[in-house]
């Protein structure tokens, strides 16, 4: 095999962690409840109800197979209007924005993460981020930077920067050039099969799965570590 010049992570269940956030989340919506009655001139639902009825729906969003990405802010401006409100730009970016600092407060980094990237770099090798979230990039941008693993990436690529969803090689392609390394010298790390191991080898790379935050053990013949720290030793 070619010699490793470069590793792409996933993130979300590879690098970080999540909790889903209720009681933060509850705690934003309610916050805004005065405002949004205001600007709409009638009562709004609870924020138990908000939750169940705006919030909960985008979740599929999140997970989605398609290679098509959603632009966010629309998919979330269509969720509330399908709640009975219609909500002004200016507001609805304000909840996003809100929203996804639960997220940014809540997220576990895995306890090799920071670690195990800092040896890379240490050793030359360059490190990108690749992976699948609808969420306005400027956001996740913030994500990574407060968590300490923007710092040490060459390039990150989050599908709501690219509009299309992995497995569609358009993102590989974006977070290949973003580290400025070959295919066939770089190394992807991720938790699923098809997103990325088969996605990732379908262009030439290398791959392997991290299985510690999945609920299955990976496939048999499949290459996996069972914790981050395994993976200097593979390049």
């Amino acid at each position: 095999m070619q010699p490793i010049d470069g590793v792409l992570f996933d993130y979300g269940q590879t690098l970080v962690t999540f909790a889903y956030p209720k009681a933060e989340l509850l705690e934003v919506i309610g916050n805004f409840r005065p405002t949004i009655e205001e600007v709409s001139g009638t009562s709004a639902p609870s924020p138990e109800v908000i939750l169940e009825q705006v919030f909960m729906p985008l979740e599929q969003y999140v997970s989605s197979e398609s290679e098509d990405e959603v632009d966010w802010l629309e998919a979330t401006r269509a969720s509330w209007e399908r709640a009975g409100l219609s909500l002004p730009d200016g507001l609805l970016y304000e909840i996003v924005d809100a929203e996804q600092m639960c997220w940014d407060r809540i997220v576990q980094v895995d306890p090799e993460a920071l670690q195990v990237l800092s040896l890379l770099r240490s050793r030359g090798v360059k490190q990108g981020i690749c992976s699948n979230a609808p969420f306005p990039p400027e956001m996740m941008r913030r994500q990574v930077g407060s968590n300490g693993i923007g710092e040490l990436m060459d390039g990150i690529v989050f599908s709501s920067m690219v509009g299309r969803r992995k497995p569609a090689p358009e993102m590989y392609r974006a977070a290949l050039d973003a580290i400025g390394v070959a295919p066939e010298r770089v190394l992807f790390v991720g938790n699923r099969l098809r997103e990325d191991y088969d996605g990732p080898r379908s262009l030439g790379m290398q791959a392997v799965l991290y299985s510690a935050h999945n609920s299955e053990a990976a496939p048999a013949g499949i290459r996996s570590i069972a914790r981050l720290g395994e993976l200097p030793q593979l390049l």
